[in-house]
């Protein structure tokens, strides 16, 4: 299991750590990312400036071997579970609304919500490898569902034997049709029926930025448990999984001060944070209050969706366009 680390410079300049105040600056226009080769190599060539100026050599940290952001022209690397304050990496540690870290390990092959407010509701699905020596199961986000007004986008990790990054493993789908971005960066995919959303190629394959304008930005991709990591974690890789998930860091515009789930409720005013932010892994507990029936379910315990004061959801599409 990877050690909780220290949030980064940068996510201390951009956190928003309560709802109310103002989101936090996008990504800048000259960003790449670093995603491992088919024999995972971190190191690449970068041109930074148009193909005025050199290249530089851009390495990811240690602390995220599977993928990272490199801002131009500096060249400097960011894990991207460093960069915004609401993430998910790995067996799953969030950074909270509140710029705390936390793990929520949930159960493998159910589906739990993140978030649940009265117009956006998203849950993600775990799976996960039992060990023997412990209570509980190692899990990683597989895939997400989101819900907003009456429409469904879902986000997920093909499921894969052995890992080639130059093969695209990311599955894509708005109201059960299959969203289809070319292979190139930039590439960009715009829904005709929902003005304002959008999915971009952050890399030519496994990574994509997700946005609803002025309701979330969602930065995914699609990475597996290397060998290395399974050697030292005991986790139990074999050559038919390689248990591919989601790295994940979302940004929330529009959420209520009554916002619940796993990352949802540390964005609220009220919010009180009752783990031990000083240990190495303060997890997070109460999984039966985030249960879902499935990935598109708003029938959790703390579920919001739809329960606006007033009847209908309001159309939170009016917002985007």
């Amino acid at each position: 299991m990877a050690v909780a680390a220290a949030i980064a410079l940068f996510l201390v300049m951009v956190a928003a750590a309560v709802t109310e105040a103002a989101p936090s600056p996008s990504l800048p226009p000259n960003y790449h990312v670093i995603n491992p080769g088919s024999f995972g190599n971190r190191d690449q060539q970068l041109s930074c400036a148009n193909g005025k100026k050199k290249g530089c050599m851009a390495k990811c940290d240690k602390r995220c071997p599977n993928s990272c952001i490199v801002m131009c022209p500096s060249c400097k690397t960011f894990c991207m579970c460093d960069f915004y304050p609401g993430v998910s990496c790995g067996d799953p540690r969030f950074t909270g609304g509140d710029g705390n870290n936390f793990y929520f390990h949930g159960k493998k092959d159910q589906d739990f919500c993140i978030v649940s407010d009265a117009d956006l509701h998203i849950n993600a699905h775990f799976i996960g490898k039992r060990n023997p020596t412990m209570s509980r199961d190692f899990t990683w986000i597989q895939a997400l569902g989101i819900r907003f007004a009456d429409h469904r986008l879902y986000m997920g990790a093909k499921r894969t034997a052995k890992w080639n990054n130059d093969v695209d493993r990311l599955e894509l789908a708005f109201d059960s049709a299959p969203i289809d971005v070319p292979a190139e960066v930039g590439a960009r995919w715009e829904s005709s029926a929902v003005p304002g959303l959008s999915v971009t190629r952050t890399a030519t394959t496994n990574g994509v930025r997700v946005q609803l304008n002025g309701v979330f930005d969602i930065m995914a991709n699609v990475v597996p448990i290397t060998e290395q990591d399974s050697r030292i974690h005991n986790y139990g890789i074999t050559e038919e999984d390689s248990l591919a998930h989601l790295d994940l860091g979302f940004k929330f515009y529009d959420l209520t001060d009554d916002v619940h789930g796993v990352l949802g409720q540390t964005y609220r005013s009220d919010y009180v944070n009752k783990l031990s932010v000083s240990a190495n892994m303060p997890v997070m507990g109460g999984a039966p209050s985030y249960v879902a029936s499935d990935i598109f379910s708003a029938d959790c315990a703390v579920a919001r969706f739809g329960r606006r004061t007033g009847g209908a959801i309001s159309m939170v599409t009016a917002r985007a366009s």
